[in-house]
C-alpha cells in the first residue's frame, strides 16, 4: 500500500506541476500590464490576477482553500503580516489570498526561476541574504511598501521548516520593521501545506484542504524587538499545535 500511495503521489505531483506551468503560460500575458503600472495599483492588480490563477490551479490540482479571520483586517491600518513556512506551495497561495494587497520578501534565487521568477518579482522585495548592502536596501524598500499603504508579508523562519517542531526560530527583520515603523503585526498560520507538498520526499503531492488562519493583530507599542518576536513566535506556535490535525 505504501508503494502504491507513493506512486500516486508522484503522479499527482507531475500533474500539479503541469497544471501550474500550463496555466502560468496563459496568465503571464495579463501580468505584462504590470510594466505600465506603479504601486500601489500594480500590487493590487497583481494580487487580483494571482487570485484567479491560483484559484484555477488549486481546483485543477484537487486542493481547496479556506481563510478564517478576515475580520482582523477590518479597520486596521496597513500591517506587517508574518506567516509560517512549511512548503513551496505556501508562497504562491499566501500573497493572493490574504484579504488585502501585499508585497512579500523573497530571496534573490527566486528571480532565476524561469517565467515564475519574472512574474513573482512584481509583487516582492528581492533580497540577497549573502550581501549586507542588499539586506539594508531591502529593509528600506519594505518601509516604502508600508508607506504606499500596502501590507508587507514576511516569512520570519526564512526558509521552509523541515523539522518536526511547529516553527523554526524567527529572524529579526519583521520585528525590527514593526518597531521602526510602529505598524501592527498580523500573525498568519497556514495548515496542511506540509502534508500536501512536503520538502521530503521531493515531487510528492497529496491534494487536500489548505487553511489560512489569520490571528488577531499584535501592536508593537511597549515592546522591544526581542519581546515582540517572542510573543509572535509563541502565539503562532501554540496556535499551530492546537489546530494542526
Amino acid at each position: 500500500m505504501k508503494m502504491i500511495k507513493f506512486i500516486i503521489a508522484r503522479f499527482l505531483a507531475f500533474w500539479a506541476l503541469l497544471v501550474f506551468a500550463s496555466t502560468m503560460m496563459i496568465f503571464i500575458w495579463f501580468y505584462l500590464f504590470c510594466f505600465f503600472m506603479k504601486d500601489p495599483l500594480k500590487t493590487r492588480y497583481h494580487r487580483r490576477i494571482s487570485q484567479i490563477w491560483m484559484g484555477i490551479f488549486l481546483f485543477l490540482s484537487g486542493c481547496s482553500f479556506k481563510v478564517t479571520g478576515k475580520e482582523v483586517f477590518d479597520g486596521l491600518e496597513n500591517a506587517i503580516v508574518v506567516c509560517n513556512h512549511n512548503s513551496l506551495i505556501d508562497i504562491p497561495v499566501s500573497t493572493p489570498f490574504l484579504p488585502r494587497a501585499n508585497k512579500t520578501i523573497a530571496k534573490k534565487s527566486f528571480v532565476y526561476v524561469p517565467l515564475f521568477g519574472w512574474v513573482y518579482q512584481f509583487a516582492t522585495v528581492i533580497v540577497d541574504r549573502k550581501n549586507d548592502q542588499s539586506r539594508r536596501a531591502s529593509f528600506e524598500k519594505m518601509k516604502e511598501v508600508l508607506n504606499n499603504r500596502l501590507d508587507m508579508l514576511i516569512y520570519p523562519e526564512g526558509t521552509r521548516n523541515k523539522t518536526k517542531a511547529p516553527l523554526k526560530s524567527f529572524y529579526d527583520g519583521a520585528f525590527r520593521l514593526a518597531i521602526d515603523t510602529q505598524k501592527p503585526i498580523v500573525p498568519v498560520v497556514l495548515l496542511n501545506t506540509k502534508k500536501i507538498l512536503p520538502a521530503q520526499p521531493s515531487m510528492y503531492f497529496t491534494p487536500g484542504k489548505i487553511e489560512m488562519h489569520i490571528l488577531p493583530a499584535i501592536f508593537p507599542a511597549g515592546h522591544s524587538k526581542d519581546s515582540l518576536k517572542t510573543l509572535v513566535f509563541e502565539t503562532m506556535g501554540n496556535y499551530y499545535l492546537a489546530n494542526n490535525p
